[in-house]
């Protein structure tokens, strides 16, 4: 028995917790697979996995063993990559998660400069506001929008930027202009609503020190950041994108910054990993790009905030891994700014 591989099965079976999932990472047969940790199992002489028709659950011993194979694993990747990809240069398939309008706006256009650097990386780039488990649909690094807690995710914060509160000129023509945070209640929203729930995500401005969440009712609910502004645009009512996607159209005249002294609070970008021993070379040379391409990228210095020497900084942080991210998690997490400030 190859122990190396068994495992690299084993570990990625718990990883994945199933198998199915676990052999389509691996490109292997399911059947494979199973026969493999069974045969690991009585190699061992221990039971390492609870197997039912719902779920997998580690036994004590299999518990005890992950964590040697995972450290193992990492030392052994570890030396054979020093050797390797000091002759060759990283290489092998990245695939890399954002949200929609940091993906087509930011990273797409600049993608090109990353594959003269490291032609021998495969790019696979996700961009949707679909729930991601990094582990389970084998994503290596993923653009994630908003605030950020401790846990066992990696996150180096790479950008910074503004939300804006505007309406088309049609809109205003129909309704007014608001001149305070009370006059709100006489207008109207294009709501963003969260996938999950349901729920229509509040306007948020930063009032002094404090964040106030403003309800409106509208017309029109929204999941998609494209729609979101469009709606905005036809007049459907007021919105809060990031500033960075709708500079041209402020510029333009098709969309009127409204509530100037009372802006939504700035939200931070940053790029996830999966915390490891040993950073992967082709994922280390991605993020340290991407940082690059967002502290020398034009659109965020002219629409970002203030990062500071926050840009540098990682930091772990307490995401559920299936966590949707993209606007409505820019949204959602602004709204929950006032009980981190």
């Amino acid at each position: 028995m190859d122990h190396l591989q068994a495992m690299r099965v084993f570990t990625r079976v718990v990883d994945a917790n199933s198998f199915t999932l676990a052999a389509d990472s691996l490109n292997m047969p399911r059947a494979t697979v199973s026969t493999v940790v069974r045969r690991l199992e009585r190699h061992l002489g221990a039971r390492l996995l609870n197997r039912s028709t719902r779920r997998l659950s580690l036994t004590p011993d299999g518990a005890a063993y992950y964590e040697r194979c995972t450290g193992i694993l990492a030392d052994v990747e570890d030396a054979e990559s020093a050797f390797r990809d000091r002759a060759r240069g990283p290489r092998g398939r990245l695939r890399i998660d954002a949200p929609p309008s940091l993906g087509r706006l930011i990273l797409i256009p600049k993608l090109c400069d990353f594959h003269h650097r490291y032609p021998d990386i495969e790019l696979v780039v996700g961009l949707s506001d679909r729930q991601v488990d990094m582990v389970q649909d084998a994503v290596d690094c993923v653009l994630r929008i908003g605030e950020l807690q401790d846990s066992s995710l990696i996150a180096k914060r790479i950008g910074i930027f503004k939300t804006v509160t505007c309406a088309a000129p049609s809109y205003i023509e129909r309704y007014g202009s608001p001149q305070a945070i009370e006059d709100l209640d006489r207008h109207r929203a294009v709501n963003y609503f969260v996938t999950r729930t349901g729920r229509n995500l509040d306007l948020s401005f930063k009032v002094g020190d404090e964040i106030v969440n403003v309800p409106l009712k509208g017309a029109l609910s929204v999941n998609d950041a494209e729609a979101y502004v469009s709606a905005g645009v036809a007049g459907f009512g007021l919105i809060q994108p990031p500033r960075y996607m709708v500079e041209p159209l402020l510029e333009s005249g098709e969309l009127v910054e409204i509530l100037e002294a009372w802006s939504p609070p700035s939200v931070p970008i940053s790029v996830v990993y999966q915390q490891n021993r040993h950073l992967s070379s082709k994922v280390h040379v991605f993020v340290d790009w991407i940082t690059d391409v967002f502290q020398g990228c034009e659109r965020m210095k002219k629409c970002g905030g203030d990062g500071g020497d926050r840009l540098d900084r990682d930091c772990r942080f307490a995401a559920n891994p299936a966590a949707a991210y993209g606007l409505q998690e820019l949204l959602e997490q602004r709204n929950l700014l006032e009980s981190v400030l």
